[in-house]
């Protein structure tokens, strides 16, 4: 699971964002922005003993690209998106994004970085409780500060345009106890979208959702890559794996297989597959 480090549950809006400051500069468009993992490696200490959680893995992503990873639990397929997004560093290995080697970033530069190239939706939604869909959706776009390029009635304008996109326009105002889980999970992926990100990352995102929703959410998620951004999810679904235009399975820290399957999938829809050897 994707790691987080949350605000307290009675953190308000005033709380984080502060007094704002002016804006002079447009929000850029995405970047064309490819991924490559060259051997890495991730360990984590256990008392005395060490887990290998990835065991020198290698892949590269076009940018572009709808990619699933799928396999069984503890596979380390969590950890790859974790190094993917620099919320982990590995333990050795290089992880190049946009011609940046991110493992070299110190914590700040790594948190800048992130919020400029990275939207993460995770298997929780990781709502402010406190704040609304609306000013959930706004906060990123206030703690880029000035580099966001938005001012203050500019930043609700978007952030209501990416809403309107999931479908939650008429919700806006609405605390996330007085919304379903599927409506939580499109809030967050609107939260996700605000800065505009190259790369959107997704940790089992349909994981609480029944079905319907799910496909739901992942007919947003095609739309954008088809728009060009990145899309990288991590799902136990095997369905909804096979919506991706690529399948890497992982198993025990390392790559099991890596193949593109839209084309495969189409041509045999029914087929009964299982993906994650669970």
């Amino acid at each position: 699971m994707l790691k987080l480090n949350p605000f307290s549950t009675d953190t308000t809006l005033r709380d984080i964002l502060g007094k704002e400051s002016p804006f002079t500069t447009p929000l850029p468009a995405a970047l064309k922005t490819g991924i490559t993992l060259e051997n890495v490696t991730k360990v984590y200490p256990m008392g005395r003993r060490t887990y290998q959680a990835l065991g020198g893995v290698s892949l590269s992503i076009e940018p572009g690209e709808f990619v699933a990873i799928v396999g069984p639990s503890g596979s380390g397929k969590s950890t790859i998106l974790n190094i993917m997004t620099g919320i982990d560093k590995p333990t050795s290995g290089k992880i190049g994004i946009g011609g940046k080697d991110i493992g070299k970033l110190s914590e700040n530069e790594l948190a800048r970085w992130r919020g400029e190239n990275v939207g993460i939706v995770f298997q929780f939604f990781q709502l402010l409780p406190t704040l609304t869909a609306l000013e959930n959706v706004m906060l990123p776009l206030h703690l880029r500060g000035s580099k966001a390029g938005y001012q203050g009635e500019e930043r609700r304008q978007r952030a209501l345009a990416n809403l309107r996109m999931v479908e939650l326009f008429d919700h806006a105002h609405h605390l996330p106890r007085e919304l379903s889980g599927g409506e939580q999970q499109r809030v967050a992926i609107a939260r996700a979208l605000a800065n505009d990100p190259p790369i959107i990352v997704a940790d089992e995102p349909t994981g609480n959702l029944d079905s319907k929703t799910g496909e739901l959410i992942f007919k947003i998620f095609r739309q954008l890559a088809e728009e060009g951004k990145t899309v990288i999810y991590v799902t136990h679904d095997t369905n909804l794996a096979r919506q991706a235009r690529r399948l890497i399975q992982v198993r025990d820290g390392a790559i099991l297989s890596d193949e593109s399957v839209a084309s495969r999938y189409r041509s045999s829809e029914n087929k009964s597959e299982s993906l994650t050897g669970d």
